[in-house]
């Protein structure tokens, strides 16, 4: 087998997690960039564009990331002022936080979730060992402490 290149199975992989993450990061623009405009606001896009890319990795065109930030104006979400660059006068717009961007952002933040996390075999039979030790201290019998937490995953 020639190991220097991707399999079916491994390219079909590939592709997968890929789509998923172009659909993730489409479905988590918005809030990402209104959590980011709340914690920095006022700001401008350069700002932001700065702001995204440390917080995310994420790389955005200036034409998508302009795109974006029309939308949520125009869902009221956030409100951009023209305001005159220092020096040169040219116009800058300041991004902040609407009353309704921030009700909104409340809304996804009850709703996220946090995927559970798998546990490898080493780090599940720790977990076993770690609750057998605790079970045991405690003045449990090590037997049913094991079963407890064989159950719990």
């Amino acid at each position: 087998m020639n190991t220097d290149h991707p399999s079916e199975i491994e390219e079909w992989l590939t592709g997968r997690v890929e789509s998923w993450v172009e659909t993730y990061k489409k479905a988590m623009l918005t809030p990402v960039l209104l959590r980011l405009v709340a914690i920095h606001q006022p700001l401008t896009i350069a700002d932001l564009t700065r702001h995204l890319t440390s917080a995310t990795g994420w790389q955005l065109t200036e034409r998508g990331l302009y795109r974006s930030v029309k939308r949520l104006q125009d869902s009221g979400f956030i409100t951009v002022e023209d305001v005159d660059a220092p020096r040169t006068g040219a116009k800058r717009k300041k991004l902040t936080l609407s009353d309704l961007g921030e009700r909104f952002l409340h809304g996804i933040d009850a709703n996220l979730i946090e995927p559970p996390r798998v546990q490898h075999a080493h780090n599940a039979s720790q977990g076993a060992k770690d609750a057998d030790t605790v079970a045991d201290s405690s003045g449990h019998d090590s037997s049913s402490s094991t079963e407890a937490a064989n159950c719990s995953r």
